[in-house]
């Protein structure tokens, strides 16, 4: 069976605790100086035979290794895997037909388009990749938190990553899809159009790691015993359900803190709030794919869960941190052919050339063909082949023989027998040609399916960030393009872009909106809840300590993360004399990196904070990016000056003069609604 104790003994055999040791040289001498060279006199020239200061900066002029071109900025965790029910009717990959197993698993979230250092609340695509450390070897699912991608065949992804990345001849803009080139490729590539809806709309916003959806994109294949195959698409939805940012809000998360969501991650398994999500497949089966109004294998499409629903087969729980950062979320080869029997491809072009191209990379990056050896890459099944050599060779091999077949060495060693992978006998035939099938040339009606689906203000957001990008476009011939396209997808899309960025509408649509929608598309229909929100209590001398006692311990027990904020840190004295402990300063925070705000009462307190510029705009701004505001007694005047509306549940805003638990609870549902899109933000100063 297996366990999650498996992966856990192997990584153990290569951590190195510091605390238990001297410093040595690589080879184990020790040192007892590493802050001077060994020069001749104390102001003489450094000699070249002072080994430890030439390893020591030889080490470290190596120690980069090469970025990854793209999902470059990344973060990771390590959990397990466990099965709702066996899946044994459709596959014969053990971990998804062993209801009693365990499986390890690690975890690698990332951006698509920056570099390392850029930051994690760009608009962007966010990499899902998950590995799965079965007993029949690493099965990777590289995915994304959208379902769809922008491409339909892989020989056009450097076109689209070169036109996405920073223009060459000034390296600007980093990490941002708002720029010439970028809106250029879209414009003369209809295929993008899906996908484009989902970059503009609040999916490349995600709050969190952990209430972001992953999708594996691709049409794969389940293969059975009896060599049955079964189509099937993979999903992964978040416990907490899929929640988002505001535009204006991520801009200055940028800028208060670029690791929002790393940070976020790390503290919540930290914390023992461990993220959790529910494995669901979307299954067809073989000969029932031409059903559909759209091709399986075109990674521009999904299949509406009206037409295929998810099934939910299993959940993945994240709880433990990586030890470090290098070893392991920056190594961590992940490649689509990682596949364990009973998991096969399709013939769709983007995943066959990822096929290629994933291996290809690690390659490069890591050194050399040996990276599976590195510990966060190894499978836990045993490994035994006649591959030797190589740079960062580290295992012993001890056979004469390497080559099959041999008998010096036995014949070891010997071929599998049924468990062997067996790729799916697919019968194919035809002509060589490079030609896009008719069933390719759909680009607008799951566009359209997307933009019918959208909530009222899930639309004014993807209008809002169209104008935006299409705005950093200089060529105006290049925002025209992109309206035309828009045209195809809705009209009145297309009319609302186009008044933004300076472009003569169309005067009628190309074609009639068919009016479709998909219900799952909205992130207004997700799971909702308080749990793991980061609340600031904003508090100064003279509060109501009973305030701060109810609404912390409340926020608590209904899982929320609350914190005490006041103009300085250390202690504030509450309005009884008693000392309440704060968390953190309020000059070194931020409206943004809250989810929701409540004001105690205590006169002197709200008075204090009244007449702080830095709290009155952390409430302004809170509610201008409609998070949910809490006030007890004279909090309420907090809320005054920041012309918060005083009280209104429909809007967000929770007011009483009783510290109680049914404040509580109903603060809490505010909160659990994530955003309150319907307040009149003109309402809100500037």
């Amino acid at each position: 069976m297996t366990s999650p104790d498996d992966k856990q003994r192997q990584l153990d055999a290569y951590r190195v605790d510091p605390r238990a040791s001297e410093m040595t040289t690589d080879l184990g001498i020790p040192i007892g100086e590493t802050d001077n060279s060994l020069t001749v006199g104390e102001r003489g020239p450094t000699l070249m035979e002072d080994f430890h200061f030439r390893e020591k900066i030889t080490h470290f002029d190596h120690e980069r290794i090469p970025e990854r071109v793209v999902h470059a900025r990344g973060a990771g965790a390590y959990g397990h895997f466990e099965l709702y029910e066996s899946l044994g009717e459709y596959t014969r990959a053990r971990f998804l037909c062993d209801t009693s197993a365990s499986t390890p698993a690690f975890v690698r979230f990332s951006t698509v388009a920056g570099s390392r250092g850029s930051s994690d609340t760009v608009r962007d695509v966010r990499g899902f990749a998950t590995r799965f450390y079965t007993k029949e070897g690493n099965f990777d699912l590289v995915g994304n938190n959208m379902p769809v991608f922008f491409i339909q065949d892989g020989i056009k992804f450097p076109d689209f990553v070169h036109a996405v990345k920073p223009e060459p001849h000034n390296e600007i803009p980093q990490a941002s899809s708002a720029h010439d080139t970028l809106w250029d490729f879209v414009q003369l590539q209809p295929e993008t159009m899906h996908m484009m809806m989902w970059m503009m709309s609040d999916r490349a916003l995600p709050r969190s790691f952990r209430m972001m959806q992953g999708f594996g994109v691709h049409t794969f294949r389940l293969v059975n015993e009896a060599g049955k195959g079964t189509f099937v698409k993979f999903h992964w939805k978040p416990k907490l359900g899929t929640h988002s940012l505001v535009w204006d809000e991520t801009q200055k998360v940028a800028g208060k803190d670029p690791d929002f969501n790393r940070r976020d991650l790390w503290e919540a398994i930290e914390s023992g709030q461990y993220p959790e999500y529910e494995l669901g497949v979307q299954l067809v089966p073989e000969g029932e794919e031409g059903r559909f109004d759209f091709d399986l294998l075109d990674p521009t499409k999904i299949i509406p869960e009206e037409e295929v629903p998810v099934r939910p087969v299993g959940r993945l729980v994240l709880d433990r941190n990586p030890d470090n950062f290098f070893a392991e979320v920056e190594q961590v080869a992940f490649h689509l052919g990682n596949v364990v029997p009973g998991i096969d491809f399709t013939d769709d072009p983007l995943l066959q050339a990822r096929l290629f191209s994933y291996l290809d990379t690690q390659l490069l990056r890591l050194g050399g063909p040996n990276f599976t050896q590195l510990p966060v890459n190894q499978p836990v099944a045993r490994v035994d082949n006649h591959q030797v050599d190589g740079p960062h060779q580290t295992r012993i091999p001890q056979s004469r023989a390497t080559y099959h077949k041999n008998s010096i060495g036995g014949g070891c060693p010997a071929l599998a027998d049924e468990n062997a992978y067996t790729h799916f006998p697919e019968y194919l035939a035809g002509h060589k040609t490079r030609r896009r099938p008719e069933s390719f040339a759909d680009h607008y009606s799951q566009a359209t399916l997307f933009w019918n689906s959208m909530a009222d203000w899930e639309r004014e957001h993807i209008v809002a960030a169209f104008r935006f990008e299409l705005g950093k476009v200089d060529r105006h011939y290049v925002r025209e393009g992109v309206v035309e396209h828009l045209n195809h997808v809705d009209h009145d899309l297309a009319v609302a872009v186009a008044e933004g960025v300076g472009v003569e509408p169309p005067e009628k649509p190309v074609t009639d909106n068919h009016g479709r929608s998909s219900p799952a598309l909205s992130q207004t229909n997700t799971a909702h809840s308080p749990a793991t929100r980061k609340i600031a209590i904003l508090v100064a001398d003279g509060v109501n300590a009973e305030d701060v006692g109810t609404v912390r311990d409340g926020l608590r027990d209904i899982g929320a993360t609350p914190e005490v904020l006041a103009p300085r840190d250390g202690y504030v004295r509450s309005a009884d004399g008693a000392a309440v402990e704060v968390t953190r300063a309020l000059p070194t925070v931020d409206s943004v990196l809250y989810d929701a705000v409540v004001v105690p009462g205590g006169a002197e307190s709200v008075r204090t904070l009244s007449q702080d510029g830095g709290a009155v705009y952390f409430l302004t701004e809170a509610y201008k990016h409609y998070k949910a505001i809490g006030a007890l007694g004279e909090g309420r005047e907090l809320l005054s000056a920041a012309r918060v509306p005083d009280g209104g549940l429909d809007l967000g805003v929770v007011v009483t003069d009783q510290p109680d638990g049914a404040f509580v609870k109903e603060f809490g549902d505010a909160v659990a609604a994530h955003r309150h899109f319907n307040r009149e933000t003109a309402a809100v100063p500037a």
